[in-house]
């Protein structure tokens, strides 16, 4: 569930879903650079000081 923000005058949420699409479905993220992926967002949702809510592959 995301947050909410609220400030004076103003109130939200943003929620981003970011899909990876490649022609003909071929498996693009396989095992190596799934695993990866996932640490390299994980490093730049910290740093930036935001959450994940769900990775799936």
């Amino acid at each position: 569930m995301s947050e909410i923000k609220r400030g004076r005058g103003y109130v939200y949420a943003i929620q981003y879903h970011i899909v990876w699409c490649v022609k003909y479905r071929h498996k693009l993220l396989v095992e190596e650079i799934d695993v990866r992926l996932k640490e390299i967002l994980v490093q730049i949702a910290s740093d930036n000081n935001f959450t994940i809510s769900e990775i799936e592959s």
